[in-house]
């Protein structure tokens, strides 16, 4: 089945994959989302417990996806993967150290004989939710501004040989944290601004859940109040950095001698170039508009689905013009020649083949995580119904 595809074909394939997990991923935000709001939806103890318990009973869905991410990136493009990850590690040091915290907090914020106090462990579930979010915004921003790195290939063969050498070199000493001040094309604004979109978006789509999710009359009048803010912040701090993107210098390949160069427009020439990426980002568009709509004007209880599709729609449309049509989804504002693609940084074609049977798997496991996920939301929560939950946080 798969031996059939060509190499190129296979490394398309999985970048379709790691597109539709970082959708999944964006949309699942919502449960770090719904953290940063404890303390504004809530009056009381009681309230707060019923904010948190409503998207804290998916947040093993958002860690999990986490780790499939970045699990598929290693196995199908490793060298993305070593360097980034043994670049810009500051980021993903301070990311991963949120999603850990997160999941002590969870566990012990209500345990009997906390010794550092449940609002240590609030802080911890605040710290997650505000940094976790904006922080993954910044990183996906840099797959269109660049980062500062080196890669020398030819350093492979002296690791075979058992000579210390170094593949890939970061340029700066920051390690990923200079994307939020790097002055060059203004850079560090693209970053800063997208990092704030997905933020906004986490918080706006936990309001649309909590929404669904509970008949407390004085949580859903905050909850009221909080979603004209959130739609109109995130439609201008999203529009912001997308109107700029298709207007900057964007990194290209030159089909023939696979130079990168800089080119004019080049992420509105992606979308005029291919237009299934278009018509994927004008349905993700539209489905956020149409759940914001439904959400504002409607008061409807299921505006989280459109907004999940859009959310969902839209980044994989993104990630499609980060990487096809001969852009480097990786570029290097360092060396050019360094920046990295689909076709220089993926897995062997067996690797590729042995995976994408494994990927098979996936319809299996996300029909699970469906059952899974009606199977919670059967009951709405409020106060009486944690008093009769045996999990609560």
């Amino acid at each position: 089945m798969f031996e059939a595809l060509s190499y190129e074909n296979l490394q398309i394939y999985w970048w379709i994959i790691i597109s539709l997990l970082g959708g999944f991923l964006v949309f699942l935000l919502f449960v770090q989302g719904g953290q940063t709001l404890m303390d504004k939806l809530s009056d009381n103890e009681d309230e707060k417990a019923v904010v948190l318990n409503i998207t804290g009973h998916k947040w093993e869905f958002t860690f999990t996806t986490l780790v499939v991410f970045g699990g598929a990136f290693f196995a199908s493009f490793p060298l993305f993967y070593s360097t980034s990850f043994g670049g810009a590690y500051w980021v993903w040091y301070i990311i991963l150290f949120a999603f850990i915290v997160q999941a002590v907090s969870y566990e012990y914020r209500k345990k009997k004989n906390n010794f550092l106090g449940s609002k240590t462990f609030e802080a911890f579930l605040k710290f997650n939710g505000f940094i976790a979010p904006f922080l993954l915004g910044v990183a996906v921003s840099t797959f269109f501004t660049g980062s500062p790195f080196s890669i020398h290939k030819e350093n492979i063969v002296k690791l075979s040989s058992n000579v210390e050498a170094v593949i890939s070199q970061w340029a700066t000493p920051w390690h990923g944290l200079e994307a939020l001040w790097t002055t060059e094309h203004l850079a560090f604004l693209q970053n800063i601004l997208l990092g704030l979109a997905v933020l906004v978006l986490a918080r706006l789509n936990a309001l649309l859940y909590i929404r669904k999710m509970t008949d407390e009359a004085s949580i859903l009048a905050k909850v009221k109040k909080c979603i004209p803010r959130h739609s109109i912040l995130f439609l201008v701090l999203f529009l912001a950095w997308f109107i700029r993107l298709l207007f900057i210098d964007g990194f290209a390949i030159h089909p023939d001698t696979h130079e990168v160069f800089m080119q004019a427009h080049k992420y509105f020439n992606n979308l005029i170039e291919m237009p299934v990426t278009l018509l994927i980002l004008l349905a993700g568009l539209a489905g956020v508009l149409y759940g914001l709509y439904k959400a504002n004007f409607k008061a409807d209880e299921k505006a989280i689905w459109y907004t999940a599709v859009g959310t969902i729609l839209t980044v994989i449309a993104l990630f499609f013009m980060a990487g096809f049509n001969h852009t480097p989804y990786y570029p290097s504002t360092y060396d050019l020649q360094s920046s990295i693609s689909i076709a220089n940084s993926s897995s062997s074609r067996f690797t590729l083949i042995t995976m994408s049977y494994v990927s098979l798997m996936v319809p299996f496991v996300l029909a699970y995580i469906i059952w899974a996920w009606r199977a919670m939301d059967a009951k709405k929560i409020d106060r009486k119904e944690l008093e009769q939950e045996f999990e609560k946080y």
